[in-house]
């Protein structure tokens, strides 16, 4: 019997990141891909991918956090596969770059809340409270959060560039991956656990993971790097959305849920401190 599709749901998959994740998964045997953007009509690359792998990528509009959006993205999953198996909250906002003496109180508002309708905190919430219902018709169901290595206590705080709204709204980002973890042990969320369940079998739990996707050359880190040029040297080498998004899938496809707890987990799979 043919083993079927492990299905995805991603959101911002329009460039960057998302659509470099988009395009390997596609390019893998037995996957379904659900790919969320703001404006699909404006979304050249990814309806290229969808002409590419006929039956395989989906494109669908999804604003995060507009949960009409997400609750309808769901609905399509749900009608074509009846379950979502791995869900990434990908979809994020990083656009003020100055001294915290100098940060307007706005730009900390857009980055919990929503400007242009993308989200670093509501925006996952409202991606798994609607996803939820078909992630726990998965066997192995996983919520992956594409965090930063900004949102880190211990690392963030020492990051060089002027990142205080961005990286405080990652950090909440990552106390949302690690609770629902905890909250919901039959989800495996940007960490992996095992559970053995009571007749000693195991249990493939869902997995709940914050997860740094490594100093990637995107559109965001340029504005970055215009907004404040002073740091260009101070900044790691940055590597591609291909490899990026390769490292990431290789983390997801191996994680297991660890009843110690999430961890957050770069691209390359070395554990960060929180």
């Amino acid at each position: 019997m043919e083993r079927p599709p492990t299905v995805y749901l991603m959101s911002g998959a329009t460039r960057g990141i998302g659509l470099a994740l988009v395009a390997q998964l596609a390019a893998r045997p037995g996957t379904l891909v659900f790919s969320g953007a703001r404006n699909p009509a404006s979304s050249p690359a990814l309806q290229a991918l969808a002409a590419q792998y006929p039956g395989v990528v989906h494109v669908l509009q999804l604003t995060v956090p507009d949960e009409g959006e997400a609750r309808a993205a769901v609905e399509r999953a749900r009608e074509m596969a009846g379950r979502l198996d791995v869900v990434v909250a990908n979809a994020g906002l990083m656009n003020a770059y100055v001294p915290s003496d100098r940060l307007p109180l706005e730009a900390m508002r857009e980055h919990f809340e929503m400007v242009n309708e993308r989200v670093n905190v509501l925006g996952p919430l409202v991606l798994f409270q609607s996803a939820w219902p078909l992630l726990q018709q998965s066997a192995e169901p996983k919520f992956v959060v594409i965090s930063s290595i900004v949102g880190s206590l211990q690392v963030g705080t020492t990051f060089p560039l002027p990142v205080m709204a961005y990286g405080t709204s990652k950090a909440a980002a990552n106390w949302l991956g690690r609770k629902l973890h905890f909250e919901y042990p039959q989800l495996s969320a940007f960490l992996l656990f095992i559970y053995v369940s009571e007749d000693g079998g195991q249990y493939q739990g869902s997995v709940a993971v914050p997860m740094h996707p490594g100093n990637v050359d995107t559109d965001m880190m340029a504005h970055g790097f215009e907004q404040a040029p002073d740091f260009v040297a101070k900044t790691p080498p940055l590597i591609t959305t291909e490899e990026s998004a390769r490292g990431i899938l290789n983390v997801i496809d191996a994680a297991r849920r660890d009843e110690e707890g999430p961890r957050l987990v770069s691209f390359d799979g070395s554990v960060l401190p929180w």
